[in-house]
């Protein structure tokens, strides 16, 4: 029995999917944030317009990246029903942990769309993506770094 090899996708299709794998791994780091934003935004009293603006940024970007990755004839990837956070959040103080952890790892999820993105639009969503991230994380608490959403992986 023989089998016919797969057909090989044209140049342009071949070099576009790592820009979409990149993309869709930043819209599932979006709709996390999202997530984790509802559940530290209960616990932050006294920063709940910083926590509202922060969600209303990321849910544009969401949105952003969604609009980008269906243009590319791509199935954007859902949220998920539910997300296990990395420790409980109780207090204030919690709140602010998981939003710096929140936006860290989301800039490193940006920062391998620079890399990976194929055009300027998406390019420039994803630097914009992570200056925000970076500046959301210290602004939460987080520590500044020289190459943000790099840090450890250069």
């Amino acid at each position: 029995m023989t089998t016919t090899p797969a057909p090989t996708p044209p140049p342009s299709a071949a070099s576009a999917e790592p820009a979409i794998e990149a993309a869709q791994a930043a819209l599932a780091g979006e709709h996390a944030c999202v997530y984790g934003y509802g559940v530290a935004g209960a616990h932050l009293p006294d920063d709940a317009s910083a926590a509202l603006a922060a969600l209303t940024s990321h849910r544009a970007r969401r949105d952003a990246l969604t609009a980008l990755i269906a243009a590319a004839g791509a199935e954007p990837v859902a949220a998920e029903p539910g997300y296990a956070l990395p420790s409980p959040v109780t207090d204030e103080a919690s709140a602010l942990a998981l939003g710096v952890l929140l936006e860290e790892r989301l800039g490193a999820l940006y920062a391998d769309l620079v890399g990976a993105a194929t055009s300027p639009e998406l390019r420039e969503l994803a630097v914009r993506g992570v200056v925000a991230a970076t500046v959301q994380a210290v602004a939460w608490g987080g520590a500044p770094t020289a190459f943000p959403g790099l840090d450890g992986r250069i």
